[in-house]
């Protein structure tokens, strides 16, 4: 695979992720306020079904692209930049998987919780300000 591909492979799953998470951060999240408790876990479990058919795809493709550019780094892209990219990668990821994954599978088990929702929201800074500067850095 070309360098040229890699870096527009990255540019787009970068952008589309940070579409989303903004998406998400103003929009979806402080919705979940809005469900109240009857039927609200089976509102967080069709949440947490569907929404990896979305963001899987995207997060796999920004991974292999940002991985094979700190591997080799293309011309006119540095190493440190290269790094950088990878770090915020392995940051959203992280996050993910120990902080969103679990609060989303709270509310799936237990249904609405407000200050559960309230640290969704809060802790999705985090990834929303990583996906912006994977975003400007590819």
């Amino acid at each position: 695979m070309s360098a040229d591909v890699v870096l527009v492979v990255q540019l787009a799953a970068s952008a589309f992720m940070a579409g989303v998470i903004w998406f998400v951060q103003l929009v979806h999240y402080p919705l979940f306020a809005e469900v109240r408790a009857h039927g609200s876990a089976d509102f967080f479990r069709a949440h947490r079904r569907w929404t990896p058919a979305v963001v899987v795809p995207a997060m796999l493709a920004e991974g292999m692209a940002a991985g094979l550019v700190a591997v080799a780094p293309p011309p006119g892209v540095g190493r440190a930049a290269a790094l950088a990219g990878l770090g915020l990668v392995a940051v959203l990821w992280l996050s993910t998987a120990v902080v969103q994954m679990p609060l989303h599978a709270r509310l799936g088990r237990d249904g609405h919780d407000a200050a559960v929702i309230t640290r969704l929201v809060r802790s999705n800074w985090l990834r929303t300000a990583a996906w912006t500067a994977r975003a400007v850095l590819a």
